[in-house]
């Protein structure tokens, strides 16, 4: 289904879940007698069988929102039992299964989830309706035979009836979703505790992870566009890949964000490693290392990072493309002496030794009249985002070929 197809089914399908809603409302506590409750008591992710029976494909990533941070909702129920969340995602390839993943990374208690459903069919886990996840963990839950069109909006519904705070999220995601209890519905830009979408697929390589900052979430872009460098990457392979994106906004390399996200270096493993059928990786890192307080000043440590990140790709199997810096002149954090420690981390990327491959964003994006600048037509209005444009450009440098999964570069890093 094209990309901007995708509102009708979406209309649909928030209807549907809430007519699910109203069903849960009304069963009451019967739902949360203890039987038929699944609980989880270890912090890692519970692995459902590879397949369906009878499956004649394998599991992939259409879909990812890496966990960010722990809050306490901005939209509280006053009756948590009536709360429904309807996390709004869109698909990169297609699949005739699916299978969630919810995550509790953040929480300071358990977490009750009942009443899943992809597109309005039921989700199960470990054959029960409800489970519990724990403090710091995550589950995956059974799979549910739904037809999952590729390049499409896809609803998670869920309720959390003792869900209190923190909240695992993602923010800023340029992507509406939904809240709803017995005042009404509620729009939010939040991914709540869903944090995966996998597909049962027979056609696609691999899934493509592109891990960043918010030039890899896409701010700046056009809200329920679709319109970050990611999706646009991925209408370009048409379905040879999945592409999900590792985005978050404001992440760095060497240091924790300023206000949300583990640093690069402590959640590659999980964040890109732990992804379905992850075949190649593309870092798109170090932008926040130059320029955000406390500001980095020796390029060979955010060089060496990258390359720490590469040779743990390697060892499991995964090539690896990097992205060039791009400029940021205008931004209130510039100074002349920050962009020369962005320039000489681009010259270490661009002599290799670093990566599998390089796709060079800086050259695409910088104002050929003013290199320390964007170009004008893809400057968001900030001077460090791009617009979709912008964006656009991006997703065309990428060579579709330098994605391919052969046998990563030795390491002699």
């Amino acid at each position: 289904m094209p990309r901007r197809q995708g509102t009708t089914l979406l209309i649909a399908l928030v209807a549907g879940t809430a007519a699910t809603a109203a069903f849960v409302a009304a069963a009451g506590p019967t739902l949360f007698s203890g039987s038929g409750t699944t609980q989880v008591s270890a912090p890692s992710a519970v692995r459902p069988p590879a397949a369906p029976a009878h499956s004649t494909g394998v599991w992939i990533a259409t879909w990812a929102g890496a966990p960010v941070a722990g809050i306490t909702d901005p939209i509280p129920a006053r009756g948590l039992t009536r709360r429904t969340i309807r996390d709004v995602v869109h698909t990169s390839v297609g699949g005739d299964a699916a299978r969630i993943t919810l995550s509790n990374l953040f929480g300071t208690r358990p977490l009750l989830v009942d009443d899943a459903t992809v597109n309005t069919r039921r989700v199960s886990f470990r054959g029960a309706p409800s489970v519990t996840v724990p403090v710091g963990g995550q589950v995956v839950s059974d799979p549910v035979v739904v037809p999952v069109p590729a390049d499409a909006d896809l609803v998670v519904a869920f309720r959390t009836p003792t869900a209190q705070g923190p909240v695992t999220i993602h923010p800023n995601s340029h992507q509406t979703s939904y809240v709803a209890d017995e005042r009404g519905t509620w729009q939010t830009n939040l991914w709540r505790y869903l944090t995966a979408v996998d597909v049962r697929n027979a056609t696609a390589a691999g899934a493509v992870v592109a891990i960043g900052d918010s030039l890899t979430a896409g701010t700046g872009s056009t809200l329920d566009a679709d319109s970050r460098w990611p999706d646009l990457l991925s209408d370009r392979l048409r379905g040879r890949y999945a592409v999900v994106n590792k985005g978050i906004a404001g992440n760095r390399i060497l240091r924790d964000g300023q206000i949300y996200g583990q640093r690069a270096l402590d959640r590659f493993d999980r964040d890109v490693l732990g992804t379905a059928d992850a075949k190649t990786v593309i870092i798109a890192l170090g932008i926040n290392d130059v320029q955000q307080f406390p500001q980095e000043q020796d390029p060979q440590r955010i060089a060496d990072g990258l390359r720490a990140m590469t040779q743990r790709a390697h060892a499991r199997g995964l090539r690896v493309v990097g992205a060039t810096l791009m400029p940021y002149e205008g931004y209130r954090t510039w100074t002349p002496a920050q962009d020369d420690v962005r320039m000489r981390v681009n010259a270490l990327i661009r002599a290799g030794g670093i990566f599998d491959a390089v796709v060079d964003f800086d050259a695409a994006a910088r104002d050929p009249y003013r290199p320390s600048r964007l170009r004008p037509a893809y400057d968001c209005g900030d001077h460090l985002h791009l617009d979709d444009a912008g964006y656009l450009r991006l997703a065309q440098q990428v060579d579709l070929e330098s994605l391919h999964p052969e046998t990563p570069a030795s390491d002699q890093l």
